[in-house]
């Protein structure tokens, strides 16, 4: 008799950190650091996004972010959000490593780098991000290198020495979805499969324009290791209930890639077989 395993959801590795969750998420616009509290929990993360240049580390009560943000179960991932050039970028994902060293963050010597090209539409600066991270490697940090979904400058991303490739579903807060699968998979394509030089286990994490569950169950369906997202989380009219929903399909996505779908077809096909045979042989 077949013997079956209940299926379980590998941990990602990247660099010296492991994530444990398939789904990153945001620490910002949140109503308040309680809701955001709550919401993280359900989600099911394992590192949690702070924008070190936007983010004000008190509320208006004088509460610190931090203390909102278990550090004993997330690892925090320092965010260039809101920069414009690499020297930006730079200066900021080092100020992001001075704030975990001083509380002893196991995330101190990583960074998501973002480095924008106009505030219209917070699309990234193809030749600004490729300048700060080879720095930023060079420098020693782990970079999770946020890009547009053109593959070519994935793989350049990649031969600068990141990490991981962030492609974007679609514009930062837009709530779009994956706007271009088609491209997507072609990131996943050259970045992950060995007949384009790619590796299979280069992590590639789809990010930005999330507003679905569903959004996220697509980005896991088309390959991706994983999605981060906030807006989509913090600006849902219910956040904590709408976490717990983006978990579920991010993990319903992964497994479905991994199940090895139906083949589509024209015509249909029976569900119950005609022809005498057992259902399945």
């Amino acid at each position: 008799m077949q013997t079956i395993t209940e299926p379980n959801i590998p941990s990602i590795q990247l660099g010296d950190i492991t994530l444990t969750s398939r789904l990153v998420v945001g620490t910002g616009k949140y109503p308040d650091y309680e809701t955001m509290e709550h919401a993280l929990e359900q989600s099911g993360c394992s590192a949690v996004t702070v924008a070190v240049r936007r983010e004000r580390l008190v509320d208006d009560q004088g509460r610190s972010i931090l203390d909102f943000i278990d550090t004993n179960k997330y690892t925090i991932l320092p965010n260039t959000a809101g920069c414009f050039s690499a020297d930006d970028a730079v200066r900021v994902a080092r100020l992001g490593r001075d704030i975990l060293e001083q509380i002893g963050n196991a995330g101190s010597s990583w960074v998501k780098l973002e480095v924008l090209g106009d505030k219209t539409t917070l699309l990234p600066d193809p030749v600004g991000t490729l300048q700060a991270c080879k720095e930023l490697v060079s420098d020693g940090f782990t970079v999770m290198c946020y890009s547009s979904d053109d593959p070519i400058m994935a793989a350049r991303i990649r031969d600068a020495g990141a990490t991981c490739v962030m492609p974007a579903g679609s514009p930062i807060g837009s709530g779009r979805g994956i706007a271009n699968p088609e491209a997507i998979k072609l990131c996943l394509e050259l970045l992950k499969c060995p007949a384009h030089g790619g590796d299979p286990n280069y992590p590639v994490i789809v990010d930005a324009g999330v507003g679905t569950p569903s959004d996220v169950t697509i980005a896991m369906e088309l390959g991706a290791d994983g999605v981060l997202l906030n807006t989509g989380i913090a600006h849902a009219k219910q956040p904590v209930q709408m976490a717990k929903a983006m978990k579920l399909a991010c993990d319903a996505g992964y497994f479905g890639y991994r199940s090895g779908r139906i083949p589509r077809k024209l015509h249909a096909t029976a569900s119950s077989p005609t022809d005498g045979t057992i259902a399945g042989e």
